[in-house]
């Protein structure tokens, strides 16, 4: 059975799909993965973070982009939230509001 991928709003989708092209590639080979092998690709394709939360760890000559993801039942792949990584360590603000979307959707 394959996997699905949601988004957690229409305004992800959107912002995901305007990374730039080396990234939105790689992004859609890897969602490709997912859906035909699950959530879980292994490193350095995914990374379980905390509670529940992944990331797809995607890289390109553009530089490097993050979307975090978690799995609901019904093999279901909802994206959250994306930003393009400046640094080394992954900002706070942006796992933060990973998590608060996450949340919401378990609560729904």
């Amino acid at each position: 059975m394959t996997w699905k991928i949601e988004y957690y709003s229409d305004t992800v989708q959107r912002e995901i799909l305007a990374l730039p092209s080396g990234l939105l590639a790689r992004y859609i080979h890897l969602t490709d993965r997912m859906i035909d092998f699950g959530p879980n690709l292994g490193t350095p394709h995914t990374r379980a973070m905390e509670k529940g939360l992944f990331e797809l760890r995607i890289k390109a000559a553009e530089g490097i982009a993050r979307v975090f993801y978690f799995v609901k039942i019904g093999q279901r792949i909802v994206m959250l939230h994306q930003f393009v990584k400046k640094s080394q360590k992954t900002p706070s603000k942006e796992l933060k509001i990973a998590n608060r979307r996450m949340k919401e959707m378990k609560n729904d």
